[in-house]
């Protein structure tokens, strides 16, 4: 018995998402530089069957930064955490982050490759551009707030971004670098919020401020 036409545009959905996959991998690994070839062999079908879904290897990769870039954290997902302390706050928005990097390492390995590449489209660099600019800038506005109630450590709130932020960029250099030992030891949050743990004394401080404040 024939397939039905809704059967058939299953598969041809199934198919090409199979081939997405496949060349988000090999993209991953390799950047811009890889070949319909190997994102062919990577998807167990022929080039020829690839072509049918995909015109060139270039639309397979801008779709796939284009999927990278929706699955980031949003301004309203950010929004959302309003309710606790400074340091809950900041612990959960780094708990999403860490776990979108673990789970999904391939995606950041992608735009890492895009960033790096001088010939990637300037307003696709300019879009990434303003989504890093976008998360420091509510990173930092969590260390201030959590510094003013002696809840993080004291010192320049940029300098602890920054600091932030290499690590993160760290994380995904390594999943390229040594990914079976970046998949067994990923680092527990807890680990990064120690680099925000304020110092003794720095509380009793914050609440010696606040008692001089409300005199």
């Amino acid at each position: 018995m024939p397939r039905s036409e809704a059967e058939n545009q299953r598969l041809r959905e199934q198919q090409r998402a199979n081939i997405l996959d496949a060349a988000m991998r090999v993209f991953a690994r390799s950047g811009p530089s890889a070949s319909m070839a190997e994102i062919a062999e990577a998807a167990g079908v022929s080039q020829g069957l690839a072509y049918r879904y995909f015109a060139s290897k270039h639309e397979i990769y801008y779709a796939l930064i284009a999927r990278a870039m929706r699955g980031g954290l949003s301004e309203p997902a950010i929004k959302e955490m309003t309710t606790d302390s400074p340091w809950l706050r900041l612990e959960t928005l780094l708990s999403r982050i860490l776990n979108a990097r673990r789970e999904h390492p391939e995606f950041f390995q992608l735009l890492y490759h895009v960033l790096s590449d001088a010939e990637s489209p300037a307003e696709l660099r300019a879009q990434m551009s303003e989504r890093g600019t976008f998360l420091a800038y509510e990173l930092r506005k969590l260390i201030v707030e959590g510094q003013v109630a002696g809840e993080i450590a004291e010192g320049d709130p940029d300098q602890l971004v920054v600091a932030l932020l290499a690590y993160l960029d760290g994380l995904t250099r390594y999943s390229l670098y040594d990914p079976q030992r970046f998949k067994d030891h990923f680092p527990d949050v807890r680990i990064v919020m120690r680099l925000f743990k304020p110092e003794v004394g720095q509380e009793d401080s914050s609440d010696e401020r606040k008692q001089e404040d409300d005199a």
